[in-house]
């Protein structure tokens, strides 16, 4: 893990202030996408997730490309050999996750508020997964433990203490199914980033945007061309006109640069352990809606500062204690 205070990154060294931007750019995107579970809940009413997700960021897409166009120029559209990789990464995030994610909370109801919202705790815990068991990256104790520790205050958060709540969710396991899928294209999307880290977060984020939205848009117009799905009129698009604004601009524009600058300078493993803060922020926006705050929501949100605070200062520890500790450092974030 990185958060430490001077930190040798393939070359570069990485100061305190870039891994306090870092760590308030991963915070920024947790929170906002914690936002956009209950704002979705409404929209989902409405329209389908495939159209949901493809006017969404159809419209963050062009936005992301003239902002590329303008800062970089032309010659940041060209793929340097890195086209199926940004196909595959692409798709992992903007069909994968943004479609599948919905659609299990559509297919869960209300219920599917909380329920996505806390699948995506588990992020950090399948990144380890995917580090041990495809790169044999073992992790460190203290790294399981905070996440763990993490984890438990989530769900202490949602569930309030009555564990009775995943009993319910035996009957809704193909949308649970939908859901931690998404949530695993998320965590291959995150670690990805890690492979494209000579680029701006404003390229990879663009270009990845690019081509994941036209995945979606073929996948779409398949399935539509099958009945499966309908083309939503303009009466449902003005129906829903505040939720795809607030989506396209805070957990779509403002989400998706902040987490990839922020996982860029602290790496994947590091910035995926603030995805805790979406279910808490999900669930303070519920209790703003009529919910009322429990002793369990209160040491649930300590329990997740706490993982963090626990994880900044075993760093440091190491940091002081093993001149080694750089080296290890900068082989984990090649492995991810």
């Amino acid at each position: 893990m990185n958060f430490i205070v001077v930190v040798k990154k393939r070359g570069k060294t990485v100061r305190k202030s870039q891994i306090i931007v870092g760590m308030i750019a991963c915070l920024i995107a947790s929170m906002s996408w914690g936002a956009m579970f209950p704002v979705a809940d409404h929209a989902l009413e409405y329209i389908n997730p495939f159209y949901f997700s493809i006017i969404r960021y159809g419209a963050v897409s062009i936005v992301l490309v003239i902002l590329l166009w303008m800062k970089e120029g032309k010659k940041a559209f060209r793929l340097e050999g890195k086209g199926k990789l940004l196909v595959f990464f692409g798709t992992m995030a903007f069909t994968v996750y943004n479609v599948l994610v919905f659609l299990g909370q559509m297919l869960m109801g209300k219920s599917g508020v909380m329920v996505a919202s806390i699948m995506e705790a588990l992020m950090p815990m399948i990144s380890i997964a995917i580090l041990w068991g495809y790169k044999h990256v073992k992790p460190k104790k203290y790294m399981i433990s905070s996440m763990i520790i993490a984890f438990i205050g989530a769900i202490f958060v949602i569930t309030k203490g009555d564990m009775s709540f995943f009993l319910t969710l035996k009957h809704n396991l193909v949308s649970l199914g939908f859901i931690l899928i998404g949530v695993v294209g998320w965590v291959i999307y995150t670690m990805g980033g890690q492979t494209f880290n000579d680029w701006s977060t404003l390229r990879y984020s663009t270009l990845t945007c690019v081509f994941g939205t036209a995945v979606t848009g073929i996948i779409t117009m398949i399935i539509t061309s099958q009945g499966y799905v309908s083309v939503p009129s303009t009466e449902t698009i003005f129906a829903i006109k505040y939720d795809l604004l607030f989506m396209m601009t805070l957990p779509g524009i403002v989400a998706l640069l902040s987490w990839n600058y922020g996982v860029k300078i602290l790496s994947s493993i590091n910035g995926i352990l603030f995805i805790n803060f979406v279910p808490i922020t999900t669930l303070v926006i519920m209790m703003l809606q009529g919910y009322k705050i429990t002793i369990f929501d209160i040491a649930g949100t300590l329990l997740v500062i706490s993982a963090l605070i626990w994880n900044n200062i075993c760093q440091r520890r190491e940091e002081n204690n093993s001149p080694q500790v750089i080296q290890e450092e900068e082989e984990l974030r090649q492995a991810v």
